[in-house]
C-alpha cells in the first residue's frame, strides 16, 4: 500500500462514543503501522473496527507531540484514539507486537492524464449540483474558483469536515470584500453513490453556504475521479465495497480563464492563505 499524504474513508459514522463529555470521545485502536513520517509527526495505520465509530481502515493518525522513537513500520499497537470537535489524535500508544507488511494492491482511478501544471487550462467536467441539475465545470467560466474534494460522512473532524469550515472562513470573506465578489467556491464529492443531490443540499444547508458563491458536486464516479486526478488527488475503492474509500486531499485556486493557478495539499492550509491567494488573482485579473 502507498503512504499517502492525507487519507479519508468514506463510510457511515455512528454518533455514539465513550468519551467523558460531548465534546471530547475516546475510543480503542488496534492495528498495525504501515508507515511514519519523517518528522514523526503523523503515522498511517491499518487498524481493526473501531467500535462505535468506524469499521476496520487505513488512516493516517497524529499523536499529541511525536511518534515514539521505539516505534516502527511493522509494528502492531495499540491505542486511544481521542476526537474532540476539531482534530484527533492517538494518545497512549502502546507496541504489542510485530507482522510482516502486507502490500496488497487496492484498486485506484487511472485517468492516463499528467498533473495539471500552474497556467494551464482545466479540462471540462460533467456534474450535478446539490440541485439536481447539470453543470459543466466550463460553465464555471468567469468567476475566480477555489475548489476542495470531500465527503459528507468523513469520519474524523481534521480531514474533509477542516475543508468544509475552511471553506465557511472564505466564504465569509468573500462576503464582506468586494475584491472577492467574482470568488466562487466548488466542494466536489469523491462519493458519489452516497453524496447524492439532496445529501449535497441538506449538508450546504447546515454549513450555510450561500449558493450564490458555493456550489456542492457530486455526478459520475469515474468522471470525478478522472478529474480530481489532474490535480494529484487520488482515490482508491476496495473492491467489496465501492462505499470503502482510501484518498489524499487537494484544494486549488483556478482563475476566471479556468487556468490552474495554485494547488495546496493535505490539511494544512488556511482560509487566509486561501483568501489571500485569491485576492491576488482577483488584482491580476483587473
Amino acid at each position: 500500500m502507498r503512504a499517502p499524504t492525507i487519507l479519508c474513508v468514506c463510510l457511515a459514522v455512528a454518533a455514539a462514543g465513550c468519551g467523558s463529555s460531548s465534546r471530547e470521545r475516546t475510543f480503542a485502536l488496534k492495528g498495525q503501522i504501515l508507515s511514519i513520517a519523517s518528522d514523526r509527526q503523523q503515522a498511517v495505520v491499518k487498524h481493526d473496527e473501531i467500535k462505535d465509530f468506524m469499521p476496520a481502515m487505513t488512516m493516517p493518525y497524529k499523536v499529541r507531540e511525536r511518534w515514539p522513537d521505539s516505534i516502527a513500520p511493522g509494528d502492531l499497537i495499540e491505542a486511544t484514539l481521542v476526537v474532540v470537535s476539531n482534530d484527533a489524535y492517538l494518545i497512549d500508544v502502546k507496541r504489542v507486537g510485530a507482522a510482516p507488511l502486507e502490500k496488497a494492491p487496492v484498486p485506484s482511478a487511472s485517468s492516463g492524464f499528467e498533473l495539471l501544471r500552474p497556467g494551464e487550462v482545466v479540462p471540462d467536467g460533467s456534474f450535478l449540483d446539490q440541485d439536481g441539475q447539470k453543470r459543466t465545470f466550463s460553465s464555471f467560466k468567469g468567476s475566480i474558483l477555489a475548489i476542495t474534494f470531500i465527503y459528507t460522512q468523513c469520519p474524523l473532524p481534521d480531514f474533509c469536515p477542516l475543508m468544509d469550515r475552511h471553506f465557511v472562513s472564505v466564504q465569509q470573506a468573500a462576503k464582506t470584500d468586494p475584491s472577492l465578489r467574482k470568488v466562487h467556491l466548488l466542494s466536489v464529492s469523491i462519493d458519489p453513490l452516497a453524496d447524492t443531490p439532496p445529501v449535497l443540499k441538506k449538508h450546504a444547508g447546515e454549513l450555510k453556504a450561500d449558493p450564490s458563491r458555493w456550489t456542492f458536486l457530486t455526478g459520475d464516479r469515474d468522471d470525478i475521479d478522472q478529474f480530481g486526478s489532474r490535480f494529484g488527488l487520488s482515490v482508491s475503492r476496495a473492491l467489496d465495497d465501492p462505499l470503502n474509500i482510501t484518498h489524499n486531499l487537494r484544494t486549488v485556486i483556478v482563475d476566471a480563464e479556468g487556468k490552474l493557478v495554485k494547488m495546496y495539499t493535505g490539511n494544512e492550509w488556511t482560509p487566509a492563505q486561501v483568501v489571500a491567494d485569491l485576492k491576488t488573482v482577483a488584482q491580476a485579473g483587473r
